[in-house]
């Protein structure tokens, strides 16, 4: 299925969302708040939606959960924005169902984070890549080179090895280097998008095409706004928008995991019902819901 926002530049989007994944009280995967979260997101901004990422809890749901919740999105806004399926486990077998179950589903593209937990050799990595490759057929894919979390960074040399592979068209960038991503956007053809929100701003100045973002889930409007003024020359303006999201950004992302803190905005905001997360992540505390409350009410965004 093609995307009715891809272009050759940006060919996910400019401003996608790593959506939480909702669940009920009881843990239960919550659907009619899932398609209401994803038309929440298209609404005030996003033209793109990566399901079953990270900050969707992918490692505790099952490939059965991950199938419906894609159908669910795709049905919601499959058709004003790119939805993205994250489709990579620390096992190339269980990624390629993954991809494949993802491909019959509908997805537009494809998330692939390296292979987990085994830090396997550049050699590992690049072949499970290509094990995805095979088996998503035309749809395109964006790499998630993110070291903190796998223990190993994709290296140059399998960036440039990656330049033959057609389908392979961009890279969602967290590991915080902004000199390599620099060098990755002069010399590969891979759109490179920010895969962290506290460097978003820097990522969009050495030429990023977007984001891939969490704090997006309560921000993005503000998040759209900084890239349309960076695509218009006007730093100055993109660097007081980026100051006006920094204290949210912190309240999200900088005192405990991203999806506890972006579920527990959402509560608060009304947006979703349940701030219910899977083990092992465990609720947030309630020191740490009155920060979120108040960088919320700071940003204009709650009474």
């Amino acid at each position: 299925m093609t995307s009715p926002l891809a272009t050759e530049a940006a060919p996910f989007g400019r401003l996608l969302i790593a959506m939480a994944t909702p669940f009920t009280p009881d843990g239960g995967l919550d659907l009619d708040a899932a398609a209401a979260l994803a038309t929440h997101l298209v609404d005030t901004g996003a033209d793109g939606i990566v399901v079953s990422g990270t900050t969707g809890e992918s490692p505790t749901t099952t490939g059965e959960e991950d199938g419906r919740l894609l159908a669910a999105v795709l049905e919601a806004v499959g058709d004003r924005a790119t939805i993205v399926a994250g489709v990579g486990t620390n096992d190339t077998r269980h990624t390629v169902e993954l991809a494949e179950q993802a491909v019959r589903v509908g997805a537009h593209g494809l998330l692939l984070v390296s292979p987990y937990y085994s830090k396997p050799p550049q050699s590992g990595i690049l072949a499970n890549i290509d094990a995805v490759v095979d088996a998503a057929g035309d749809t395109p894919i964006m790499l998630y080179d993110i070291p903190g979390r796998t223990g190993v960074e994709i290296s140059e040399a399998t960036y440039a090895e990656l330049e033959s592979r057609r389908t392979v068209l961009a890279v969602k960038d967290a590991t915080g280097d902004l000199a390599r991503a620099a060098r990755l956007r002069a010399s590969s053809r891979l759109a490179i998008y920010s895969g962290d929100d506290v460097v978003n701003l820097p990522f969009f100045a050495i030429g990023a095409v977007g984001t891939v973002s969490v704090v997006g889930h309560v921000a993005s409007a503000r998040i759209k706004q900084m890239i349309e003024a960076v695509d218009a020359g006007d730093l100055a303006r993109a660097r007081e928008i980026d100051n006006e999201i920094l204290p949210l950004t912190a309240a999200v992302m900088g005192q405990t995991q991203g999806a506890i803190a972006a579920k527990v905005a959402m509560v608060e905001l009304g947006i979703i019902p349940s701030a219910a997360v899977r083990l092992p992540l465990t609720p947030a505390t309630d020191d740490q819901v009155e920060v979120i409350r108040t960088a919320l009410k700071d940003a204009g965004l709650l009474a």
